[in-house]
């Protein structure tokens, strides 16, 4: 049950006197810090728990998977093994994706966690591989990674090949998966998927620091909290940012429009074999998948 605190609700005037902004309770700077150093016992705690589960997750067992399956590449078809790139673990996020469909349509979440991942550097150090394997033709979405300007290995994975990997688990979802190379042989080790996909944000982390959170409607905010947010939609970029879902685009789109990339995704010479269905526009798929 989404509760609203009414105690400590006050607004601020915003410019021009027109609108106003519900704020916290203003209090003294001794008042202030007993209340974060009650709050830091509950972080701490949270934080500790985290470190316990991985421990847990770090000693599941695993389970082979055949690494001869076959992804498409930038140079051509790819075994699995090689989308290691020589190093000893992969991390793979399964990109969902709109087969046919515009720039705009395309999955706002899949988009909003895969610009999160920039540097993978400290990844290699730990001897780990990151890439995206997209669910859709690999000309096409190849398109839309440039657009965005992601510099990250990119796979396609379709037909049988994504059936194979994602055995018991339903395609044109959001997952990661890792896993484990021995050799020739592949293990995957760990999956998650929909709000597991955080593990690749740091935007959201952020925003949960702050007074007003993800400013979404389903959080649990004092009453007057800015709520309008969509997840991850808007029909505008800078300055006013208007959420719109479904409809408008992934918001990471509209500064490479304003710095003048193409969002064509058209291709004269795609070959694969076309696969449906991600969470583009009118698809409420993504919008319940980012509460669970």
């Amino acid at each position: 049950m989404n509760t609203k605190d009414k105690s400590t609700n006050k607004r601020l005037s915003t410019a021009g006197g027109t609108d106003t902004l519900a704020i916290p309770a203003v209090v003294d700077r001794a008042t202030f810090q007993t209340q974060v150093d009650a709050l830091r016992v509950r972080e701490k705690a949270h934080t500790r728990e985290g470190d316990a589960i991985a421990a847990a997750r770090r000693r599941l067992p695993m389970v082979e998977v055949d690494s001869t399956i076959t992804l498409m590449g930038q140079r051509g078809p790819v075994k699995l093994v090689e989308a290691f790139e020589g190093r000893q673990q992969l991390v793979a996020y399964y990109f969902m994706w709109h087969t046919g469909h515009p720039a705009p349509e395309q999955c706002e979440g899949c988009t909003w966690v895969t610009t999160q991942v920039a540097e993978l550097s400290y990844l290699h150090s730990r001897n780990i591989t990151f890439g995206v394997f997209c669910q859709g033709p690999y000309a096409e979405s190849a398109r839309y990674r440039d657009f965005m300007g992601w510099e990250i290995p990119w796979y396609s994975a379709q037909g049988s090949s994504l059936d194979s990997l994602l055995t018991g688990r339903r395609p044109n979802t959001m997952y990661l998966v890792c896993y484990l190379r021995l050799g020739d042989k592949v293990f995957e080790t760990y999956w998650t998927n929909r709000r597991g996909g955080e593990a690749m944000d740091y935007s959201y982390a952020l925003m949960d620091l702050t007074v007003y959170g993800r400013q979404e409607p389903w959080e649990n905010s004092p009453l007057g909290w800015p709520q309008q947010c969509t997840f991850t939609r808007t029909s505008s970029g800078s300055p006013t940012w208007t959420p719109e879902w479904p409809g408008g685009r992934p918001i990471a789109q509209w500064p490479r429009l304003e710095a003048g990339r193409s969002d064509n995704l058209d291709t004269s010479d795609q070959n694969e074999a076309e696969a449906g269905g991600c969470c583009g526009k009118g698809s409420p798929s993504q919008e319940s998948q980012r509460r669970e």
